[in-house]
């Protein structure tokens, strides 16, 4: 999991005068701050949900709702105010948590539909990995085709750094097939260590500069190594701010699509970690899960106050169950060692994207596996989990893949003539997502 530390700031950190994750003001949020930040939250909550919930999932900044934040909340208002944000939506969650709605609905969604959530994510976060890599590229609107995206450019790999994101993806690739303890960290370094190599002898510089250069952070020798860490955006949060900036409406949409991300992110990856550790019974429902989902919940508080994103159970705690961690005394080891790295942040600063990017794919293809309980000669499930698993990376979102995927379930079920098999609480559910993304002409009525 050590990797998030460095791919968390890639993804919502960015350089000062850059474009790249920079706020409605143009701000954005250091890159050592924000591994400092992600470290500590993940080290906090995952010593705290092992002691609470005594589970072995582990807990860091999710994927998923920190691209959520960088792509779309960020640059329509600052980043203390998405960070606002991200505390309500925690609130929420664990009120929810704590009356037992999450766990009511968390049992209700059938486990097909818990499995595809799970590899949906996966396939948009490898998604994320290829298109921050360069590896899959958006098409210019002059070139006169109705393709969106193509391979590299003109369906060729033409820069270095995209080269190296390949080579990240073969090796973290081969060090998980040889069962390489730490191999996604350890592929991270080696690249990273290459890369430097690279850069000290080709000078490619930063894409902001020339378009073959590197993604973000450009390759050269750290400064240090360890040192104090620096935890100033701890607590540099606006709660209520963006309600100002944005209104009301727009606000609580983003509110909403947290909330949703948030609620059903750590589903598909408790399910997975609790049918591989033998924790869940044969419907995929663990015991005590409402205790667990009150503290998940609490990660986001906790990310959102310190600016690290909303903080989530991690699928790579199933290397520590693999290994045999059964209880949370594996939780509080991670959380410990999450704390030493917190003194060692100087160290990321010079790790480039296409370094992490190819942890992102290796970590998608991971998830993805979660297909292998989905029936896909049924069609009544084929379509929703189908649906469920595209329709993330083709949008761009979790919250949507999530929708498409309960409307269509509903859907189906009620063709199959099985609409009495189907929890009034996914009923409800399918309907606010309905209502979700009918908001666009809801509001035109309404206005």
């Amino acid at each position: 999991m050590a990797y998030i530390v460095v791919l968390n700031p890639i993804i919502i950190g960015g350089i000062p005068g850059g474009e790249k994750n920079a706020d409605v003001l143009g701000n954005v949020l250091p890159l050592a701050q924000v591994a400092a930040v992600t470290a500590l939250v993940a080290g906090v909550m995952s010593i705290i949900f092992g002691l609470v919930a005594n589970y072995p999932f582990a807990i860091a900044t999710g994927l998923g709702i920190n691209s959520l934040l960088a792509v779309s909340i960020a640059p329509e208002v600052t980043w203390p105010e998405a960070m606002g944000l991200v505390v309500i939506d925690g609130i929420i969650i664990v009120l929810l948590a704590v009356t037992g709605f999450r766990t009511a609905v968390f049992n209700a969604v059938p486990a097909e539909l818990k499995a595809a959530i799970a590899a949906g994510i996966g396939a948009f976060i490898a998604f994320i990995g290829f298109v921050d890599a360069g590896f899959v590229r958006r098409i210019p609107d002059a070139a006169g085709t109705t393709v969106p995206v193509q391979l590299g450019s003109d369906n060729s790999i033409t820069t270095v750094p995209t080269l190296i994101f390949c080579l990240g993806v073969l090796l973290m690739g081969v060090l998980v097939v040889r069962k390489v303890p730490g191999g996604l960290l350890i592929g991270i370094v080696i690249t990273s260590v290459v890369a430097i190599i690279l850069e000290a002898t080709l000078d490619l510089g930063s894409s902001v500069d020339d378009p073959k250069g590197w993604g973000l952070s450009v390759p050269d020798l750290p400064s240090g190594v360890g040192g104090m860490p620096n935890l100033s955006l701890v607590g540099d949060v606006d709660l209520f701010g963006a309600f100002t900036r944005i209104g009301v409406l727009a606000a609580s949409v983003f509110v909403f699509a947290l909330v949703l991300s948030n609620f059903f992110d750590a589903m598909g990856t408790m399910t997975g970690l609790g049918k591989e550790a033998g924790l869940a019974d044969e419907k995929g429902n663990l015991p005590g899960i409402g205790r667990a989902l009150v503290v998940e919940g609490s990660g986001a508080i906790a990310g959102g106050v310190a600016s690290s994103s909303s903080n989530t159970v991690f699928v790579e705690s199933a290397s520590g169950i693999a290994e045999g961690a059964r209880t949370g005394l594996a939780n509080i080891v991670t959380g410990v060692l999450f704390l030493v790295a917190m003194f060692l942040t100087p160290l990321y600063e010079v790790i480039p994207l296409e370094a992490v990017a190819p942890a992102l794919v290796v970590v998608g293809a991971l998830m993805i596996g979660q297909v292998a309980s989905i029936d896909f000669t049924k069609f009544a499930y084929a379509l929703p989990t189908f649906l469920t698993i595209v329709t993330m990376p083709f949008t761009y979102s979790i919250a949507n893949g999530i929708g498409v995927g309960f409307i269509s379930w509903v859907v189906m079920a009620t063709a199959s003539g099985k609409a009495r098999t189907v929890h009034p609480l996914l009923w409800i559910v399918a309907a606010v997502f309905v209502a979700y993304f009918a908001r666009g002409p809801i509001s035109d009525l309404i206005g």
